[in-house]
């Protein structure tokens, strides 16, 4: 039987990617206490990392925001790793988002709601959240964006 969330991703022609594995010395999601604390993602698609570059300078807005949401659903895709049923989230408690900004760039709480939209699509009501959208000067493998969560387990 296909669950509430499943089907919400299905009708956004969304299919969650294999969680992908860390990068260096840390786990990608821990328990603890009825929360899961799911490591900074970045974008990474069927075809590797995309979105490289600075917001403001060598991305969009709009690329910026595909950025988030592509994070967003490998969130998801980690939870889903963890928890084994996407179900299990009560709800997104924060979302984190840092943006590899130019320093005139000054839209990163645009950019980052691509992955809140993306959460309370499929999530509905349990995807609202607190959330943090910060401007950096470099991230990781200079992706223009990485979104860390934290969920509270049900």
């Amino acid at each position: 039987m296909t669950s509430l969330i499943e089907s919400r991703l299905e009708a956004l022609g969304i299919v969650l990617p294999a969680a992908v594995a860390p990068a260096a010395n840390y786990v990608p999601a821990v328990e603890s206490r009825g929360f899961l604390y799911i490591s900074g993602q970045i974008p990474v698609g069927a075809n590797g990392i995309e979105y490289v570059g600075k917001l403001g300078r060598d991305l969009t807005l709009e690329d910026g925001r595909a950025a988030a949401r592509l994070c967003a659903i490998n969130i998801l895709a980690q939870a889903k790793a963890a928890l084994g049923d996407l179900e299990r989230i009560g709800r997104v408690v924060k979302l984190v988002g840092f943006v590899n900004s130019d320093p005139e760039f000054v839209d990163q709480p645009k950019v980052v709601n691509g992955a809140s939209d993306l959460m309370v699509e499929v999530l509905g009501d349990k995807g609202r959240h607190a959330r943090s959208a910060v401007g950096v000067a470099a991230l990781p493998f200079g992706v223009g964006v990485e979104v860390e969560a934290i969920l509270e387990i049900a």
